[in-house]
């Protein structure tokens, strides 16, 4: 940990005992809302990384540090007894719902209470004897996000950026990583916030992950969306979503995904395809859900047995199995002369073509504009008119992005790109 970074978290740390001097009582409100009011055991982890990691982020922690914390927190909040929080049975639930439920239900709101408290234990330790938690990699790649609902009524997109993928989940096994994603849910939020929670836990819980990340990635999405299933059913929610996931390391690149979200390359300003995304009327697609006994039928576009315009995503458990869960994966073995990764939702790739996206980058960066605002900017005068999410992982410096792929060579100094 460079002296900077001790200094940052000290700085940080001091104003966060401060905000916090006393242990929450159990009638004191929360700083910040659970994501759900009740979890199952296995919910735990995911919903408490993201309270923390909220918590942590609207002050201004430094998101290494932020990682650090949150997962010593949720490892001492996981070592305790959690029984006293499960919930009372439900009174109106009949006996089929009791022989289907087979988890246990924990109420979020003092679980979180108590988490914030090891939050705070966290930084009164941490004030007296800084450990060395694992400070940011040099390698670690620089950013730019921008999201908006548009013209639609609800935004309905999440995305995750976790460049502290290991210090967070607790993995050690000198593999450094780096995880982006974007979900696009429609029918609602809840099961694109749900995978925005917890696929990325999942992930790291796989014990494919070391060895197989395609296997890993697999498996994640499939268990993540049976998670979800339980969830959808005892809340009787019907959303779902499409996702695009990413796993970097230094020397490999692994994309995985359900639905029409994408994630393409661009090396030395040409682009690479790393997916075919999945609609209802690519041919294979059409075959396997014809196979299943369904259909697809174009109603201003092509929908799965005439509703979801989807043909896989977690959720949409009416249409199980046309619309399925299994996740497509590739891997991509990174040689240095990759520019950025760009992932986004169908709101962008509707109406931007592949082949567009470096002229339109390399005309945000010379212009010194923010490339995921200007790329949603240019997605909207294109007239899209749903959601749109764009986030831009840069595997170069901008700066030399932009001096490599053009003539010139020479530019403004520009702007941050950091998130």
């Amino acid at each position: 940990m460079s002296c900077t970074d001790e200094g940052d978290a000290k700085k940080f740390l001091r104003s966060f005992s401060e905000e916090f001097p006393n242990p929450l009582g159990t009638e004191d409100p929360l700083p910040a809302s659970p994501l759900s009011r009740k979890v199952t055991l296995q919910e735990v982890k995911g919903e408490s990384l993201d309270f923390g990691l909220r918590l942590l982020s609207a002050r201004n922690a430094p998101s290494w540090l932020s990682a650090a914390m949150c997962k010593e927190a949720v490892n001492e909040l996981l070592k305790d007894d959690l029984s006293p929080h499960y919930c009372c049975p439900d009174p109106e639930q009949t006996e089929e719902d009791e022989r289907q439920e087979q988890e246990v239900l924990l109420q979020s709101e003092p679980l979180q209470r108590i988490f914030l408290n090891k939050l705070r234990e966290v930084g009164v330790a941490w004030q007296k004897q800084m450990p060395n938690p694992g400070a940011p990699s040099s390698k670690s790649h620089s950013c730019s996000v921008h999201a908006i609902r548009n013209t639609r009524r609800k935004m309905e997109d999440r995305h995750v950026i976790l460049k502290e993928f290991n210090q967070l989940l607790g993995l050690q096994d000198g593999v450094e990583r780096e995880y982006y994603a974007v979900f696009d849910g429609h029918g609602g939020m809840d099961a694109a916030t749900y995978a925005a929670t917890h696929l990325h836990v999942v992930l790291s819980q796989q014990e494919a992950l070391k060895s197989d990340v395609t296997t890993a990635f697999k498996n994640t999405f499939t268990q993540t969306d049976d998670m979800f299933k339980l969830k959808a059913k005892r809340e009787r929610l019907r959303s779902g979503s499409t996702g695009v996931a990413l796993l970097l390391t230094s020397d490999w690149l692994t994309v995985a995904w359900l639905g029409d979200s994408q994630a393409m390359l661009v090396r030395q300003g040409e682009p690479v395809t790393l997916m075919d995304p999945h609609k209802p009327e690519r041919e294979d697609e059409k075959k396997r859900i014809e196979d299943l006994g369904g259909c697809i039928a174009f109603m201003g576009c092509w929908r799965v047995n005439g509703t979801y315009a989807v043909s896989r995503a977690i959720g949409d458990f009416d249409q199980k199995p046309y619309v399925s869960n299994d996740a497509d994966c590739s891997s991509v073995k990174l040689n240095g002369n990759e520019d950025y990764i760009l992932l986004a939702c169908d709101g962008f790739f509707d109406v931007i073509q592949p082949v567009d996206v470096p002229g339109l980058v390399l005309e945000a960066l010379s212009s010194g504009e923010d490339v995921a605002q200007s790329l949603v900017a240019q997605a909207k005068a294109a007239g899209s008119s749903d959601n749109i999410t764009v986030l831009v992982v840069f595997l170069k410096e901008p700066e030399k992005i932009l001096t490599h792929n053009t003539s010139s060579g020479s530019a403004e100094v520009l702007q941050s790109f950091k998130c």
